[in-house]
Formats: C-alpha cells, structure tokens, sequence
C-alpha cells in the first residue's frame, strides 16, 4: 500500500485571486463555495486519480525561488500560444529555455511570484521526434 497526493498546496497571500488564476489556467473547476476572505481555496482535480490545488493564506509574501514547481503542457495549442494566453491570466515570463529545434520550456511566475513551467504540447513533441 502507498500513500497518493490529494492536494498540491500553495502557501499565498490571496488565495481566492490565486485559485481562480489557476482555474483558468488548467481548466479544471474553481471551488465554488470559495469567498475572497477564505483562508483557503481550492481548485478542483478534473478526475479522483488527480490532486487538486489547495491555496492557503499566509502572512508572509513568497522570498525565494520555489523548491517545488508545476510543469505543465497545452492540451490544444502550442507552448508559444499558451505562454501567450497565460500572460493574459496574470502571469509574467521569467526565462526561455527554448530550443532552436523547438524543444524546451518557458519559465513563468503566476501573480504571487511562484514559478511554474510550460512545455511543449504533447502534438509538439511528436512532431519534433
């Protein structure tokens, strides 16, 4: 027997803006019963073999680089347009570890300063292989 992950949790200054940017930028549904004065708010898993995303406020803003980030992928675009797109959420771009060939990831920060990845779509590397 082993344990599973029930939860991906983000200590954070304002969990509901947070939970909603990360709503949108999965897809996956905001919690619902979530009010901006929560001290926590979630971001549900699309399915129960998934964790979800449990936002928590603390009273101290983030200092230092993550030592945990989500790499994550555009299901239906390219990187490029989803890097895009998840600027237009909030997020800023912190470095480009792309490839001339194409292959690599970008380095973003979402709107409290952790970082997060975005890599190649799945249709992206089987074009590159």
């Amino acid at each position: 027997m082993a344990s599973s992950i029930r939860w991906v949790s983000f200590d954070c200054t304002d969990p509901y803006t947070l939970a909603r940017f990360y709503a949108d930028v999965t897809g996956w549904q905001f919690d619902g019963e979530s009010e901006p004065d929560d001290e926590e708010c979630a971001v549900l898993p699309p399915g129960p073999d998934h964790p979800g995303l449990l936002f928590t406020r603390v009273p101290e803003g983030k200092v230092v680089k993550n030592r945990l980030h989500l790499d994550l992928q555009p299901r239906d675009r390219t990187r490029d347009e989803e890097v895009e797109r998840v600027v237009g959420l909030g997020a800023t771009v912190q470095a480009d570890r792309r490839q001339p060939d194409g292959r690599g990831w970008m380095v973003l920060t979402d709107p409290e300063g952790n970082e997060f990845c975005m890599n190649t779509s799945p249709a992206e590397r089987e074009l590159l292989s």
